[in-house]
C-alpha cells in the first residue's frame, strides 16, 4: 500500500495517528515530571537530557496535532497522554526512590532497643529528651537512604508500635552513618563513616 494513501485512510487518522500522540506525550510528560522531582531532590546532573528529549517529543506530537487539527481524537489522545505521563513518571520515582529523608521518631518509651536496632542496621540516630503533652517524651531524628524507609518503619513497629514519627525529605545531606551500599567496599564504607580517621 502506498504510504500516502494509508496516511490519508480513516485507520491511521482515527486510530493509529491518536495512538502515536497518546505515546509521545505520555513519554514527554514521564521526563518532565522525572525533570521536576529530579530537581527538588536537588539532582541536576541528568536533567539537562531529560530536558532535551522532552523538548525533542513535545515537538513531534504538537506537530501532528497541528496537522490534523479536523481530527477531535488527536486532542484526547494528547490529553490522555499527558495524565498518563505524569502518572508514569510517578511510579517511575516511587520504584528509583532516590533521595534522603529525616525521620523524627517521638515515644515514652525506653528507645535504647530501638536506637540498638537502628545501629545494628547502620542507621545513625540522634536523641533528644523533650516534654510531649502527656509528660517526657524521647526524640529520636535519623537520616535515611529514602530506599531504606521499609526497613526502619519495620524496625520501629517491631520495637515501639506505639511511636509517633514524621517524614520529610531532604534535598541535601553532609556526612551521617548510612548502610553500606552494594557497590561500596568495606574500606570506602569506614571511610565515609569516620572522615578524617587514619584506619590503618
Amino acid at each position: 500500500m502506498n504510504t500516502a494513501a494509508f496516511i490519508d485512510t480513516p485507520l491511521f487518522s482515527w486510530v493509529i495517528l491518536p495512538m502515536l500522540i497518546f505515546i509521545a506525550r505520555t513519554c514527554d510528560v514521564t521526563l518532565a515530571t522525572l525533570r521536576n522531582i529530579f530537581l527538588s531532590k536537588n539532582i541536576r546532573t541528568i536533567v539537562p537530557f531529560l530536558g532535551f528529549f522532552e523538548a525533542l517529543i513535545w515537538l513531534m506530537a504538537v506537530s501532528q496535532i497541528v496537522k490534523n487539527l479536523h481530527h477531535p481524537v488527536s486532542y484526547l489522545a494528547f490529553a490522555a497522554g499527558y495524565s498518563m505521563g505524569m502518572f508514569v513518571g510517578i511510579k517511575i520515582e516511587e520504584r528509583l526512590a532516590l533521595g534522603k529523608q529525616m525521620l523524627r521518631i517521638i515515644t515514652h518509651k525506653d528507645p535504647s532497643g530501638l536506637i540498638e536496632k537502628l545501629k545494628a542496621n547502620s542507621f545513625g540516630s540522634t536523641v533528644i529528651d523533650a516534654a510531649g503533652g502527656t509528660g517526657p517524651v524521647k526524640i529520636i531524628l535519623t537520616v535515611i537512604n529514602r530506599k531504606d524507609l521499609p526497613l526502619v518503619a519495620g524496625i520501629i513497629h517491631e520495637h515501639n508500635p506505639t511511636a509517633f514519627y514524621s517524614i520529610e525529605d531532604i534535598r541535601t545531606a553532609n556526612q551521617g552513618i548510612f548502610p553500606r551500599t552494594a557497590n561500596e567496599s568495606k574500606l570506602q564504607y569506614l571511610k565515609r563513616i569516620f572522615p578524617g580517621t587514619k584506619l590503618f
